[in-house]
């Protein structure tokens, strides 16, 4: 085994005199299948071609991509396994400090945008040779899109980078069928029938028969029309009946092909039997190595996609909504090769994915059919046609954990406790409490209030109630202190200050103190972003409400941590605007004590008591300040 060349000393020592492709990335480079590019770069490998890895360039240097020289076939480019903004900026749009996917964990090795920069880069440097682009944040750009740092409707990342195709979802089969054409003679420019690609065209060679979305002129000038292209976009994610998406950008037509079909079984086997390192490169020692790295270095990745479409979520829209799965003997066989490695102390960290006990369709007709358009298979209750079976992923768990070598198999990967819920045999949930867990369960109500909840595409919070009460009980009847702890957000659409303050009181009520909360962030694509943009919901096109100013959002976010003191006074300043001055008090009852100062100031300004916070305290120019 070995990495992937990253210098010319490393392409003479293996008899290479160019390249077949080269490969910028905005992270670090680590070749592990948890690393896109690495699987990517793998698949190629395997495919006969050859590779070389250009790192974080210089992006103030086009000819910093030329280190390794003109490919032979392709610039193949990604930002890395996260988009480079949020990267780069907190939620309040502050800049980081730190990047777990560079080196020493340090930001500013790469820009902002970093897949346009890098494009625009190789497009400078060797204007003749074609480019594929790829990666979650051309994936999610794909189209116009809300750009939440500028507050901006932004084109196709296609009519900035300029690249030739864009890999969208899952690369593997794109990229081989397009590299596999490019090195059979044929010019990228005839290269438009790839499924999970896209392209730009002049309007005269728009395909036939595609769903067409409003224009970006359309989408930039009307919110309405943004939603409806929103729609459309989701309706046709899917790859048993997903049409060819198309979408004018002034006299240019963006055209979506189909998704890619998912891999199989076999083939994703394949994948991840390939012969990665599964470190950082050892270029990056001497800065202290690459901290993403530890998270996963002993994880195993066992599904892909996830029909639990929660509309925060980027997953449908990338990897898909189908899941497909490795075989048992594929992860058994990984987990064996983690028991060899040096530094392995006998703990397996996880065995999942974007959904962890997700271990096969959620129904049987959606193989033939796909899934149901607009529909979600567990919110807000689970479809009657949903099959909960945790059977071969509880025989796979149990293999694993008679592994020589093993002494714990965590599952630290999201759990969809309301599938869990739905399988009657209780087996599963009694052996993860048993075996797979240490001290805390991490889980995702995200809210409590049925309104907010129906805006984030989740369960309502009876299913959580359910789970809590059934955890708990069998955690006492194993003699264990184990805890549940829930992820929470503030300030999705649809959140009024009347929903954070029932939030407040559900965890008063059930004794959780929040160290963390997340206020919602509104990455490219996604169908809260939508609704938080337009102020619509795409697929009712009913208004939906969205605190937009900073003191609202601030007072959220308070109120999901109404124990500290520090947040004493914003929480008092809610109560009073949401009309619930009933809750200042001592008492069982009450959510926070008085401040009788501030509480007679408050008074004196005259605070509104209308219950949905900034909508009336805000004023217009608050609202532009998002």
């Amino acid at each position: 085994m070995a990495f992937m060349p990253v210098s010319a000393e490393d392409m003479k020592a293996r008899g290479i005199s160019q390249l077949d492709f080269v490969y910028i990335i905005g992270d670090a480079y680590v070749d592990h299948p948890s690393f896109g590019a690495a699987i990517i770069s793998r698949v190629l490998e395997d495919r006969g071609y050859t590779v070389g890895i250009i790192s974080q360039p210089d992006w103030k240097t086009a000819d910093s991509v030329l280190r390794l020289g003109k490919p032979r076939l392709a610039w193949l480019v990604t930002a890395g396994n996260i988009d480079s903004m949020v990267a780069h900026y907190t939620v309040a749009k502050r800049r980081r400090q730190d990047d777990a996917y560079s080196p020493g964990g340090k930001n500013g090795r790469r820009p902002d945008r970093a897949a346009t920069v890098y494009c625009r880069m190789c497009r400078k440097a060797a204007p003749e040779i074609p480019i594929l682009c790829g990666g979650l944040e051309v994936s999610l750009r794909r189209f116009a899109h809300y750009d939440y740092w500028s507050d901006s409707v932004m084109p196709s990342v296609l009519a900035d980078c300029g690249a030739d195709l864009l890999m969208f979802g899952m690369g593997e089969r794109s990229t081989v069928e397009v590299a596999d054409r490019l090195n059979a003679g044929e010019d990228i420019s005839t290269i438009r029938d790839v499924r999970g690609t896209c392209y730009m065209c002049d309007t005269s060679q728009t395909p036939l028969g595609a769903a067409q979305c409003p224009s970006f002129e359309e989408v930039s000038r009307s919110k309405e029309m943004y939603a409806r292209a929103c729609r459309i976009q989701y309706d046709q994610q899917d790859e048993v009946y997903g049409k060819t998406v198309i979408q004018r950008h002034g006299d240019k037509m963006l055209v979506q092909n189909p998704p890619a079909l998912s891999l199989n079984t076999q083939e994703l086997d394949h994948v991840y039997s390939l012969p990665y390192e599964r470190a950082y490169h050892p270029m990056y020692e001497s800065e202290g190595g690459v901290p993403s790295i530890e998270e996963v270095r002993f994880s195993i990745t066992h599904n892909r996609g996830c029909f639990g479409f929660c509309n925060f979520c980027s997953i449908a829209l990338h990897q898909g909504r189908k899941v497909t799965v490795r075989s048992e003997d594929s992860v058994i066989a990984e987990a064996k090769k983690l028991t060899h490695m040096p530094d392995f102390k006998g703990y397996i960290h996880d065995v999942g994915g974007p959904t962890a006990n997700f271990r096969g369709p959620s129904c049987e007709k959606q193989l033939k059919y796909g899934l149901c358009k607009g529909k979600k298979c567990l919110a807000p209750e689970p479809c009657a046609n949903l099959c909960a079976d945790h059977s071969e992923y509880l025989h796979m768990l149990r293999r694993l954990r008679e592994l020589p070598g093993v002494k714990k198999v965590f599952i630290r990967s999201g759990i969809r406790y309301d599938y869990l819920l739905e399988d009657k045999s209780g087996e599963f949930l009694n052996e993860l409490i048993e075996h797979h867990i240490s001290g805390q369960l991490k889980v995702a109500p995200e809210h409590c209030s049925a309104a907010v909840l129906d805006k984030m595409g989740k369960p309502h919070i009876e299913a959580y109630r359910k789970f809590q009460k059934r955890f708990y009980e069998i955690t006492r009847q194993k003699g264990k202190e184990q805890y549940l702890v829930p992820y929470l957000m503030s300030s999705h659409p649809g959140s009024e200050l009347k929903d954070a303050v029932e939030l407040a009181l559900f965890l008063k009520e059930n004794g959780i103190r929040p160290e963390q909360v997340q206020d919602f962030y509104p990455t490219p694509g996604t169908i809260s972003t939508c609704m938080f943009y337009t102020g619509l919901d795409p697929y009712t096109m009913k208004e939906v409400y969205v605190a937009r100013s900073g003191e609202e959002k601030a007072m959220q976010r308070a109120l999901l941590q109404y124990y500290k003191p520090e947040n004493r006074r914003r929480i008092i300043d809610a109560l009073c605007r949401a009309g619930r001055r009933d809750l200042i008090g001592s008492g069982s009852g009450k959510l926070v004590q008085p401040d009788r100062e501030y509480a007679a100031q408050l008074q004196r300004r005259g605070a509104k008591s209308d219950g949905k916070g900034s909508r009336k305290t805000g004023g217009k120019k608050r609202r532009r300040q998002v």
